[in-house]
């Protein structure tokens, strides 16, 4: 009587095939999520910065003065000046891995809670291949 012939384990070239697959999988995979935390950290940055220009607008409101909300793109930062004193600073670059450019260094709000000067402000997020823009009205609504 002879004995069927029965395999016990997965020879080294199927195990080999096997892992190279799931490596590949986990490549693709992994550069995927890494553009996706990318455009999350662009916009989380983004909406923290329309939440940064509200609180100018509600503090000149509040103080019944003008108040400048200043990119800063070397750090990174959104501050409100008021009465040439630091009163928040929103560091984005730090808090979100982002780079920032601005069309303009500062924009200021009246006692009104209006612009004060004569032109919008773009600030645009970037981090790896992604990219946001938050734009700023002369009259302090934000658009992103």
């Amino acid at each position: 009587m002879s004995h069927p012939s029965t395999r016990a384990a997965f020879t080294l070239l199927e195990l080999l095939l096997v892992i190279a697959i799931g490596a590949l999988a986990g490549a693709l995979g992994l550069r995927q999520a890494h553009a996706w935390l990318d455009r999350i950290a662009t916009h989380a940055a983004v909406v923290e910065g329309a939440f940064t220009v509200a609180q100018a607008r509600d503090a000149a409101l509040a103080e019944h003065t003008i108040v400048a909300l200043r990119v800063d793109t070397v750090a990174g930062t959104l501050a409100l000046v008021a009465r040439g004193q630091r009163i928040a600073t929103h560091a984005l670059a730090h808090q979100h891995g982002v780079r920032l450019s601005a069309t303009r260094d500062s924009i200021a709000f009246d006692a009104r809670g209006l612009g004060y000067g004569a032109a919008n402000l773009s600030l645009i997020v970037r981090r790896g291949s992604a990219a946001d823009t938050l734009v700023v009205s002369r009259l302090g609504r934000t658009r992103y």
